[in-house]
């Protein structure tokens, strides 16, 4: 239904309008359901002579409806907001709107996380260090065992088993926990042993190397006792039917009180000290005094006075030129090298 107004141009009082102005009426017509509204004006031009020219405009104007509130959807913008994990574009973002409760608990969460993590590691760790540390020290991969000790350089004064005791000593230990020092140390204490070399070899094996040496002398207390003493006066564990030739042989009255005195100490210095083809053509020694130690080669064939052990290198190298000389030993038979800077010769 539409309902149309129609005003024409004259005033509220009614007074026709003056030549040459404007005059209108406007009609306007509105459609039920108040969803638009025309607008309808008519205007007048007077003319001179009396006559009107209309002008017909025409608006419209379009509102919307009237919208109640209480009919639209609720929508709570903060829940949304929260549960918003993504961007626009896929991005992971946080909540534009912290709830502190919920972020509370994944940081506890979180750390609880770390936490297992971290003795987890712990654990394997102190897993694997354990597991290594058997291995190495207490399992039988490293184990040292007697059959596996190897000894070479005995002689038959220093014999195998008597090495063998000591470095056996160190059987049943892991070959990481065998001090080589300890064992050397030992084997060197023996007798007649200038020098012990021991090496471990992976996984469970243990070589002694040794230089033993010939007793110095031999000490004569009877008429057939002698006993083996090495350059440091220590008596040797002589294996028996040993061969003494070649031996430079001492006479005393006892065996421990002589090594105990400073002649028999300086006649076993300078007898190890002498080279073999010297030490086998010695047929007596005499130490009266620690300062007049003479020996006597090939029967009395030569005779060398050493003195003590002072200088015996050059007392060497003296007393090698003298007697392998013909034109300086000539018929003599008697060198004293005591002060081998002036060597006499008788």
């Amino acid at each position: 239904m539409t309902r149309r107004v129609i005003s024409s141009g004259k005033d509220s009082k009614g007074t026709k309008s003056q030549p040459g102005k404007r005059t209108g009426r406007s009609v306007s017509s509105e459609r039920a359901g108040g969803r638009s509204t025309e607008k309808r004006s008519v205007v007048g031009h007077s003319a001179g002579d009396g006559s009107t020219t209309m002008t017909d405009v025409t608006s419209h104007s379009k509102a919307e409806g009237f919208v109640d509130a209480r009919r639209l959807r609720s929508e709570d913008l903060v829940s949304k907001t929260l549960q918003e994990t993504t961007g626009t574009i896929g991005v992971m973002t946080r909540p534009k709107v912290v709830d502190f409760n919920a972020r509370l608990k994944e940081r506890r969460k979180a750390g609880a996380r770390a936490v297992a993590m971290r003795a987890l590691a712990g654990i394997a760790v102190a897993a694997v260090l354990g597991a290594v540390i058997w291995l190495l020290f207490f399992s039988a991969v490293f184990r040292l065992e007697p059959g596996n000790i190897n000894v070479t350089g005995a002689n038959e004064w220093v014999s195998e088993s008597q090495v063998l005791d000591i470095a056996r000593q160190q059987s049943g230990k892991s070959l990481f926990l065998v001090s080589d020092s300890a064992v050397e140390k030992r084997i060197k204490s023996i007798p007649g042993v200038t020098s012990a070399e021991s090496k471990k070899h992976l996984p469970n094996s243990l070589e002694v190397t040794i230089k033993a040496q010939k007793p110095a002398a031999m000490l004569k207390t009877g008429e057939n006792h002698m006993t083996a003493v090495d350059s440091k006066g220590r008596v040797l564990n002589s294996v028996s039917g040993v061969s003494v030739d070649g031996i430079p042989v001492i006479e005393v009255q006892d065996v421990d009180s002589s090594l105990s005195k400073r002649p028999i100490k300086e006649a076993l210095r300078i007898l190890s000290s002498l080279p073999e083809s010297m030490r086998g053509s010695i047929t007596k020694v005499i130490a009266a005094t620690q300062d007049s130690i003479t020996t006597e080669l090939n029967g009395g064939d030569k005779v060398i006075v050493w003195g003590d052990s002072s200088e015996l290198k050059l007392k060497k190298a003296v007393v090698d030129k003298i007697i392998n000389d013909p034109n300086v030993i000539g018929d003599k038979h008697n060198v004293d090298v005591s002060a081998p800077l002036r060597p006499i010769i008788k």
